[in-house]
């Protein structure tokens, strides 16, 4: 792939700061103080947090507000193939000049103090978002909420929070409750907070942190639902319950992030959305790596056509037993033996992923992840797969692993499932789309 100007830009703002994340507000708070406070001037905000599902959520968000005719800014992380796929302005990518003068202007107004590479460059997607006019703003948290770069704006429309697992244990730690209590961190007093499907231990969390400041809570099971009907799925809220037809992102667990959109767009004012607008952004929804089925490129041409070959970046326990239900839904109306090809990075509850996906797997192979230096070796992560009960050898690259696996799979239909982490799956996505 061809560098672009921004790429430079971007290798310098990594050498800002010696740590990747450093959990703090302090820095973004000199940093927007210099750019002339850009968080202060956006456009109406809704600020998502939680471990898995949030970018399906705003997927889901964007797709039915665009059908509707409303102009979308959209920031999430972490990118897939290019960092501009982070920012989304008045409903398109970024482009490399504006990406490149945003990243400028901020390094300029930087300088050379300390900064993270996640808080510089979220301070300059709130310049950027600041400077062209939206309708609304959907913004990801990166990581956790309360000390989170993004929650710098002060009065959100609407806070949203997915469903709370382990994730980061190494700056969020494993108690599910504190967790949850830093997830929460987004929600501002007197803003309703819509809550997905959550565990007991984090509802709790979630809930006295709600009821601590004065949010508004409207919560899964207790203020709206949802639940499948055979082909369709049902949703009932405040304002748009009704029939819809299964979600165009794949997985069980899709439903849930719709309908979860449904309780946001009931919590928003002034963005009015019809059925008709509602069953068009469901079935125009698109989000890469998320359960993604891939048809074309050199990986799936290396294979028999009876091959499925699936892609999905999940890479911690929660989303790993979110992809296991998906491929026993899927063998429910025909069976397939499931092969895996994994690669994770070394910040991950590896043993417990593996051990999620063991009701599915027949066979893996690990594979490094090219250029992080985060990534477990192939050996140590396929002796990791073995402790938690699967069959799986390491390789030394995707290539070596899909030789290996055609002489298994020549024979008859099969799935085959690219999974373990976001980085892996840009990888693949560079490589193949």
């Amino acid at each position: 792939m061809t560098a672009q100007k921004s790429d430079e830009i971007l290798a310098r703002l990594m050498q800002l700061h010696p740590k990747i994340i450093d959990l703090s507000l302090d820095r973004m708070e000199q940093i927007l103080k210099k750019l002339g406070h850009p968080e202060r001037r956006l456009p109406p905000v809704l600020h998502v947090s939680g471990t898995n599902g949030k970018g399906s959520l705003l997927a889901y968000l964007r797709a039915i507000l665009e059908v509707a005719g409303f102009k979308i800014h959209v920031y999430t992380s972490p990118h897939l193939v290019r960092f501009a796929e982070r920012i989304r302005l008045a409903g398109e990518t970024i482009d490399e000049t504006q990406l490149s003068d945003v990243l400028t202007f901020c390094e300029k107004a930087n300088g050379p103090t300390p900064i993270t590479y996640f808080e510089i460059t979220t301070a300059a997607a709130f310049h950027a978002f600041a400077e062209t006019p939206a309708d609304i703003l959907l913004l990801e948290t990166g990581l956790g909420g309360r000390l989170d770069a993004t929650n710098m704006v002060a009065r959100p429309e609407v806070t949203a929070i997915t469903p709370v697992s382990q994730d980061h244990a190494g700056f969020l730690g494993t108690d599910l409750g504190k967790i949850a209590g830093e997830k929460a961190g987004i929600m501002r007093p007197d803003v309703p907070v819509v809550i997905g499907p959550q565990s007991d231990i984090a509802l709790a969390a979630l809930k006295k942190k709600a009821n601590g400041i004065g949010a508004v809570p409207y919560i899964c099971g207790e203020n709206w639902s949802f639940s499948t009907i055979d082909a369709d799925w049902s949703y009932k809220g405040n304002g748009l319950s009704g029939v819809y037809s299964l979600p165009a992102l794949h997985g069980v667990h899709q439903t849930a992030n719709a309908a979860t959109a449904l309780a946001c767009l009931e919590q928003l004012k002034g963005f009015d959305v019809t059925p008709a607008d509602i069953k068009c952004g469901l079935q125009t929804v698109h989000w890469p790596a998320r359960m993604q089925r891939l048809i074309q490129g050199p990986l799936v041409d290396m294979l028999p056509d009876h091959v499925e070959v699936w892609l999905d970046g999940g890479h911690n326990p929660a989303a790993a037993e979110q992809i296991c239900k998906s491929f026993a839904k899927m063998n429910e109306a025909s069976a397939k033996p499931t092969y895996l090809i994994a690669g994770m990075l070394n910040t991950k509850d590896q043993t417990s992923f593996f051990a999620g996906l063991k009701p599915i797997i027949e066979r893996g192979y690990c594979v490094p992840i090219d250029d992080e230096t985060a990534a477990t070796p192939e050996n140590e992560l396929a002796q990791l797969a073995q402790k938690a009960g699967l069959d799986m050898v390491a390789t030394s690259n995707l290539s070596s692993a899909v030789k290996a696996l055609k002489p298994v799979v020549e024979s008859s239909p099969c799935r085959l499932l690219i999974a373990g982490s976001l980085y892996l799956a840009g990888q693949i996505l560079r490589e193949n789309t």
